[in-house]
């Protein structure tokens, strides 16, 4: 089944086309407005990022918690930005940042990244935009941040794989107290934590910052929460700039369920990278080996976790990352082969924590917003079939894991809602999609591109890492047509299928 998967994925890589030729876009004046937001020097030190905010500027605005009642309740978002450098005249408008990690990623960071031009964004461009990051409603600073019970993804947790109906009772049951400890404790807020909800406090920002227009740059659950904003406010709309993309027609539990196989292509491209540098890592010449020898520490927590807390459930979620980012290989290939080859678990204990408050949060507001935006099965007996069948036919490195990790949507206390049908004809969009993405798979963003025509799809070869653009993936070939696209509407002329291809930055190299 890693090879079906895989055939897939180049079948329809083997759609992109190659052309270069770009065309530029009228470029629109654009006022600085001062807005209405009460903006003050962010403090030196915050208590979940530390000094990452240092330089900005950090603020608030208040929205409805429901929209159909915008009198009614209201909650407050918290966001920075990284005001523009360049004379008034060169001024570009604002750039409102999202980074996705499913809509509990926080993102008052990110500012910083992009004005300093430390992401390989031009320099020219950094300096003409006022950067936006912002925590999502129920996200980190915002008001209120959402926690439902800790314990279900506190260590040590139960073996993630299932070896009798029992053990699996035994998560069903973990997993339907988790949903309803977020009803006891959230109550109807939970109704009203969708993307749909996301994407009008977008809308609410854009007035508090003054501006007619905002352009967007979502990655991940951002990609849906752009579409989503374009769809609803097409004019509004300077730029939408999409990178790692969410599929729109499979929101809800088809998309979680079909990422299982996309990460299994992943992590065997993560064992034959292993396998390159036996001589480093000792763990093998194949992949095979590679993959066995995985299994066999994991193993090795199923019969004596370390320190009583990191079990199988915590090997996988150490691991978990090799799946979206590249850059992770080094270190974890490190852990692998100490802790498999030689016995040593020190790195394994440096790179595990326990789960804190951004941990619990994101968790909580992933299934928040998972379990409403699309439909998910109510009978436990279709989740067990579905992953019972991935796990036998090779998907095994993070089914079972992902399958609990969403798990409480099959109890969650607010039904699910119809997904919004995403698409506008008008809207400039750039979307940046590498190959092998493991979250979205590839079908996202070949259909986005056809949701909104006035769309360019620039593909990244050879690309495993979700957001691929302006990233540690140090890509120049994508970072200058985002670069192009940011400064002045420039994109690759219109082909079929992919617009455009940048081959993605080697694979790390060890040292010896």
């Amino acid at each position: 089944m890693k090879k079906l998967a895989l055939v897939t994925t180049v079948i329809v890589t083997g759609l992109v086309g190659s052309t270069l030729t770009p065309v530029a876009a009228a470029e629109t004046a654009v006022t600085p407005t001062a807005g209405t937001i009460a903006w003050a020097p962010c403090p030196e030190s915050d208590p979940v990022l530390g000094a990452m905010l240092k330089g900005l500027d950090c603020g608030k605005v208040e929205v409805p918690l429901d929209y159909s009642n915008p009198a009614g309740q209201k909650i407050k978002l918290a966001l920075t930005r990284a005001k523009h450098t360049v004379a008034d005249a060169d001024y570009k408008g604002v750039v409102i940042l999202n980074r996705g990690q499913w809509p509990g990623g926080i993102g008052r960071d990110l500012p910083t990244r992009y004005a300093k031009g430390t992401t390989g964004l031009a320099s020219d461009v950094g300096t003409a935009y006022d950067w936006i990051g912002f925590d999502p409603r129920g996200v980190g600073a915002s008001e209120p941040a959402v926690v439902c019970d800790p314990s279900y993804i506190n260590p040590t947790q139960p073996d993630p794989v299932p070896t009798s109906r029992a053990a699996e009772q035994a998560w069903v049951d973990r997993a339907k107290a988790y949903a309803e400890s977020c009803g006891q404790q959230y109550g109807d807020v939970l109704k009203h934590l969708t993307t749909k909800d996301a994407a009008h406090d977008l809308d609410q920002m854009r007035i508090a910052l003054g501006q007619e227009k905002i352009t967007f740059f979502g990655t991940d659950w951002g990609t849906y929460l752009g579409s989503i904003y374009a769809t609803l406010y097409p004019n509004r709309v300077q730029r939408l700039l999409l990178d790692s993309v969410v599929s729109p027609s499979g929101v809800g539990f088809l998309n979680q369920a079909s990422k299982n196989f996309t990460s299994e292509v992943n992590a065997d491209l993560f064992f034959a990278w292993v396998a390159k540098y036996d001589n480093v890592y000792h763990l093998g010449t194949t992949a095979a080996q590679v993959e066995a020898k995985y299994y066999e520490g994991q193993n090795k927590l199923r019969a004596a976790p370390v320190d009583g807390k990191i079990g199988p459930a915590e090997w996988a979620d150490v691991f978990e990352p090799v799946v979206y980012r590249h850059w992770t290989w080094l270190n974890r290939a490190k852990i692998l082969s100490d802790f498999v080859a030689n016995g040593d678990p020190t790195s394994l204990k440096a790179n595990y924590s326990d789960p804190g408050f951004p941990h619990q949060n994101r968790h909580t507001m992933t299934n928040a917003v998972n379990c409403t935006d699309g439909p998910w099965p109510k009978d436990w007996n279709a989740y067990s079939a579905t992953y019972s069948a991935q796990h036998a036919l090779g998907a095994k490195f993070l089914t079972w894991s992902n399958a609990w990790y969403t798990a409480p949507c099959a109890f969650w206390p607010v039904p699910s809602q119809t997904p919004v049908q995403v698409g506008n004809s008008n809207v400039e969009v750039l979307i940046v999609q590498p190959q092998f993405d493991a979250a979205h798979g590839l079908l996202g963003a070949y259909e986005t591109k056809a949701r909104f025509p006035n769309s360019r799809l620039i593909m990244e070869q050879g690309g495993h890492s979700v957001g691929a653009a302006l990233s540690a993936n140090n890509n120049t070939c994508l970072n200058t047509h985002v670069s192009n696209f940011l400064r002045d509407g420039t994109r690759p002329a219109a082909g079929w299928g992919a617009d455009a291809t940048c081959q993605a930055a080697p694979d790390p190299v060890p040292a010896a």
